[in-house]
């Protein structure tokens, strides 16, 4: 029982090395159909619509976004002009974590026909928001990783591996 348990605390070990140590990278000048942004961390949004100015995708969703911010506020808060919120941008309300996302952009997706995402997250958060999203996507849209570069602590990424194995454990269960 020892060498199973200390087995398994070397491939957690090395996993988090290998999760810590690789974090996921900006995507460059890959354009995509559209770009889509989960809430949750400083410099998506920005990131984003980094994108879209730079014309690497034409549409842009913003999913999670707290059901108590107005579209003007948004434009406002970001420096959006109103002609590029009513053409280019959608705020979805109905996500509240990374599974939820998955299922919001997915149906966003679906509903345009888009044949490929732009994924803007942070680096830490990549690895399982593209997971969760792979697996209620069909197998033919695309998914462009675009990690937004972060400095996170230790607790941070503890947490995040931990909810990538979640995660991952969740999808070959089914769930």
């Amino acid at each position: 029982m020892r060498r199973v348990l200390a087995a398994a605390f070397l491939l957690w070990v090395g996993g988090f090395i290998w999760f810590a140590t690789s974090l996921p990278k900006p995507a460059g000048d890959t354009k995509a159909e559209a770009v889509i942004v989960p809430t949750g961390g400083t410099g998506r949004i920005a990131a984003g619509l980094d994108v879209l100015n730079r014309e690497l995708a034409p549409v842009m969703l913003v999913s999670g976004v707290d059901t108590d911010v107005k579209p003007a506020e948004f434009a406002e808060e970001f420096g959006v002009s109103d002609l590029r919120m009513e053409c280019c941008i959608t705020l979805g309300f109905q996500a509240v974590d990374t599974h939820s996302n998955a299922t919001e952009i997915a149906a966003w997706a679906k509903e345009r026909e888009v044949a490929s995402l732009r994924l803007v997250t942070t680096d830490w958060h990549m690895r399982r928001a593209a997971s969760e999203l792979e697996r209620v996507l069909p197998s033919d849209i695309t998914i462009v990783r675009d990690a937004v570069p972060s400095e996170p602590g230790i607790p941070i990424l503890v947490l995040e591996y931990h909810k990538l194995l979640a995660s991952w454990l969740a999808g070959l269960f089914g769930y």
